[in-house]
């Protein structure tokens, strides 16, 4: 597979999901293990453009597919990713733990065009927990990177 970018090869069993295989074989940590079970959307991560939960994906099953993690996203060294960026400018997270997630959730809901209004953002942002509660600055900072205010 290819995985920002660089293409990985690996041999690992085929039970391994695809946040294991990110975070303990290839030490991208940026991705986090929330509930190993697909409820709080820490583990989001895009395959092939579209929004994934990692820990409910087997490894196995994306040869040849194109992975875009956390690490991933930015334009370069230099340049955060405009989300990224949004994320600091509206101050949208506390303690951190879900920001990965959250930020690859609302890059694909900007993607897909689920960006009209903040009832909407919440709607297809749903599936991303923050215990901090800063949902509102969630929300915000997906309407700065979707609609440049």
């Amino acid at each position: 597979m290819i995985v920002n970018g660089v293409r990985q090869t690996v041999t690992i069993d085929n039970r391994t999901s695809l946040l294991d295989l990110l975070r303990e074989h290839l030490d991208l940590t940026g991705t986090k293990k929330g509930c190993d079970a697909g409820a709080c959307g820490a583990c989001t991560v895009q395959v092939d453009g579209r929004r994934v939960n990692a820990c409910l994906t087997l490894a196995v099953r994306l040869e040849g597919a194109e992975v875009t993690t956390i690490e991933g996203l930015a334009q370069s060294e230099d340049e955060l990713h405009p989300l990224q960026q949004a994320f600091i400018d509206q101050d949208a997270f506390q303690c951190g733990y879900c920001t990965p997630g959250q930020i690859m959730s609302g890059v694909g809901c900007i993607e897909e065009g689920h960006t009209g209004s903040p009832g909407e953002i919440r709607e297809w942002m749903s599936g991303n927990i923050c215990r901090c509660g800063c949902y509102v600055k969630i929300v915000k900072a997906v309407q700065q990177a979707a609609h440049g205010n």
